[in-house]
């Protein structure tokens, strides 16, 4: 609301300037040169106004995503997977925009939380394939605006971003968010760093 107040205080000095002029019938070269230098700062505050909107542009708005909040995960991994795994998610889902994740291992759907998609399996398309051969994270800051978003229908529709990790070579660990663009590159890297004590228990493990 503060970015919005030397507009309207330039707007509001400049009515109040007009309005005491029409209503002035003879004016002095005092009050001409006082009513010059009001429009010129009410002018002034409403450049500064404009220029605010655009160096402060708004964020974008969080939506309810589409679902209904759970936790899924394979019965059959080891204990020591399952407690890494369910550690993993909960630190991503509390402190990162994260609303949901899955993960996909060795040719299998191992976990799915948060607020879940229909499909109850990982669904490995092109990005997600992308990732696991170049073992580099793709990072969809908008996921509407990419025609691959069909893979992720085991997220839920409106999906704002997306964040596909690799779990080494036989895995992907997909983030989603209820926002656009909302993943800093400090989230970024805490993504990297869970991933990769993930990986080195999945990898160290027999599934």
């Amino acid at each position: 609301m503060i970015r919005y107040l030397p507009l309207v205080v330039g707007t509001l000095g400049g009515f109040a300037l007009l309005a005491n002029r029409m209503v002035t019938a003879n004016l002095t070269n005092s009050q001409s040169r006082a009513d010059a230098l009001g429009v010129l700062l009410s002018a002034v505050l409403i450049l500064v106004g404009l220029l605010w909107q655009q160096a402060q542009p708004k964020p974008p708005d969080a939506v309810n995503l589409i679902g209904e909040e759970g936790l899924e995960i394979d019965e059959a991994l080891p204990d020591e997977i399952k407690t890494e795994l369910a550690w993993a998610t909960h630190i991503l889902l509390t402190n990162t925009v994260t609303k949901v994740v899955a993960v996909y291992y060795d040719r299998k759907t191992i976990l799915r939380r948060g607020i879940l998609g229909k499909s109850n399996q990982v669904n490995i398309g092109t990005i997600a394939a992308r990732v696991m051969k170049t073992q580099k994270p793709i990072y969809l800051v908008k996921l509407e605006l990419y025609p691959g978003r069909v893979e992720f229908d085991y997220l839920p529709e409106n999906t704002q971003g997306v964040i596909v990790q690799p779990l080494g070579e036989k895995g992907v660990m997909v983030l989603g968010a209820n926002i656009p663009r909302s993943y800093t590159k400090q989230d970024e890297n805490w993504v990297t760093a869970i991933a990769d004590k993930l990986t080195y228990n999945l990898e160290k493990t027999s599934l």
